[in-house]
């Protein structure tokens, strides 16, 4: 297809090129293959499973480290909070308080959700600040009916005119109320958990990706609790922020696969997914780098316990790394011997999760060499896994690429065909699934850092249904960050406790224990 001039224009204002666009719109026309999985990841098939002897030990061995290596933590925080309050959204739309009470629109609605949001009320962090506003706002607010008091109290949270907690980041709601209505934001919660694993010779290092308009916001936000944060802490922190780049913006096409245009004729582009946040991670410079969700966070009552398992999942990868690198440098620097060179292999097998080639044996020596150094030479990832309960969340498989090679993958749901029965099987056994709870080492055996984007794979992108002014589109996302961006990593799996993982996907899991002071 030919672009016009002002479509050219457009794309190359993006940072994009005419190549790529084409390459995009061609995914779209051809489909993007499943994941083919192999079996399900689980306990001693590519999962572990750490004795508490174990666990004290790999804590030791960061322990030991953590102040000879630099630390940071990225933290994805780009999204609004609009899903939290989707049901309340819906209850404001639909709710007409001349036709009924808000118990029978909740019975004929079968909202269970609306239910428990009107029943634990008062246990939500911000139900004093809408409160307050309510009774400024509202000099009748008592003599109400209890019908027009909680949807006031609705209306207060979301209207774009009143508090529009809908359209704030996520990470600046109020997540957590401590003694004296002390409030706490998931971003707050994010440096106290980080002061707990930082190295010891600098500050708390914290990264986090975020839409460009809330920027002052966070800054704000952080000139506000610093010196609190700091004193409690015993911490000084030092924070970065960068936004998703329009360069990795894709272009939403018709369902007839032709790019589909705005009102004015130009074209449509679309945020990629999280996948696109490679590139913010890619320009980063750490020795090691925790990620970790802006929602999943807890009080300061359960933060030992999880920063213990950061620091678990830190000592492996160090241990690990340390491994791989004297390998690397004994393969890169001698003509090790072929005991040396099993033992080399047996290493990326047990430790690693490599599937060597069947064909290894025919290989030459020098070719033995290059492959066991190729396979090492790449970044590592270990990633925390929790027992399956419900929650969503990729999941942990063995999957075979194009090629033929088996690997550790965190695959989503929405990559693998249900059609099949054998690929719907393996699904349904997973045990585990991943709470995005990973440590990266992001550099080489000479401390130089990896270009990240070499190890994507493009083919593990998604295509989505979506609409826009009322008209059906295709949109693609990029490979996700800890999926397909991170094919061609070293990974290694490791079950963790649920107490890890404790994300705010709606409003009503602030009622959840680990967000709860009492």
């Amino acid at each position: 297809m030919n672009f016009t001039e002002k479509d050219i224009q457009q794309i190359k204002n993006k940072g994009l090129t005419q190549k790529k666009v084409k390459q995009q719109i061609t995914l779209f026309e051809n489909g993007l293959p499943f994941a083919n999985l192999v079996s399900e990841a689980t306990i001693d098939n590519g999962l572990l499973r750490l004795s508490d002897e174990e666990i004290e030990n790999y804590i030791s061995t960061f322990d030991d480290k953590k102040n000879e290596i630099s630390i940071l933590k990225f933290v994805p925080a780009s999204g609004a909070a609009t899903r939290m309050f989707k049901f309340l959204f819906a209850f404001l739309d639909e709710y007409n308080i001349e036709k009924g009470s808000i118990n029978s629109y909740i019975n004929k609605t079968k909202n269970k959700d609306l239910s428990m949001f009107f029943i634990g009320l008062e246990k939500f962090p911000f139900y004093h600040i809408v409160m307050d506003r309510l009774e400024k706002n509202h000099s009748n607010f008592d003599a109400m009916s209890i019908n027009e008091q909680r949807l006031k109290f609705v209306q207060m949270m979301l209207d774009t005119d009143k508090l529009d907690y809908g359209n704030s980041p996520k990470g600046l709601l109020p997540f957590h109320q401590y003694k004296n209505q002390m409030l706490s934001t998931a971003f707050e919660e994010h440096l106290y958990e980080s002061a707990l694993y930082a190295s010891g010779k600098e500050s708390a290092k914290l990264h986090f990706t975020i839409s460009e308009k809330h920027n002052h916001k966070f800054d704000e936000e952080f000139a506000r609790i610093e010196k609190n944060v700091e004193e409690k802490s015993g911490s000084k922190f030092d924070i970065s922020f960068s936004y998703q780049k329009e360069s990795t913006d894709t272009i939403a096409v018709t369902t007839k696969n032709t790019p589909f245009r705005e009102d004015d004729d130009s074209l449509h582009f679309r945020p990629s997914g999280h996948g696109a946040l490679i590139e913010n991670l890619n320009d980063l410079e750490a020795d090691i780098v925790f990620v970790k969700n802006i929602d999943n966070v807890v009080t300061y009552k359960y933060k030992n316990e999880v920063a213990k398992y950061k620091k678990v999942l830190a000592g492996i990868l160090l241990e690990v790394q340390e491994q791989a690198f004297q390998y690397l440098h004994l393969l890169k620097t001698s003509k090790p011997s072929e005991e040396k060179l099993i033992e080399i292999g047996e290493f990326l097998v047990n430790k690693m999760n490599v599937k060597i080639s069947t064909e290894f044996e025919k290989y030459s020596r020098k070719y033995q060499i290059e492959y066991l150094a190729e396979k090492l030479n790449r970044p590592i990832r270990v990633c925390g896994m929790v027992k399956n309960e419900g929650e969503p969340g990729g999941g942990p498989f063995w999957i075979k690429d194009e090629s033929g090679n088996i690997s550790l993958q965190i695959v989503e749901s929405a990559q693998i065909n249900k059609k099949s029965k054998i690929q719907k099987e393996i699904l349904k056994g997973a045990t585990h699934f991943n709470p995005v709870d990973l440590v990266c080492g992001i550099k080489n055996h000479k401390g130089e850092k990896y270009n990240l984007k070499k190890f994507v794979d493009h083919k593990a992108a998604f295509i989505t249904m979506k609409t826009k002014t009322g008209k059906d589109l295709k949109a693609l996302e990029l490979p996700g960050l800890w999926n397909g961006s991170m094919a061609y990593w070293n990974t290694i799996f490791v079950e963790v406790p649920l107490i890890t993982f404790n994300p705010v996907k709606t409003v009503n899991d602030l009622l959840k224990a680990p967000h709860q002071i009492k």
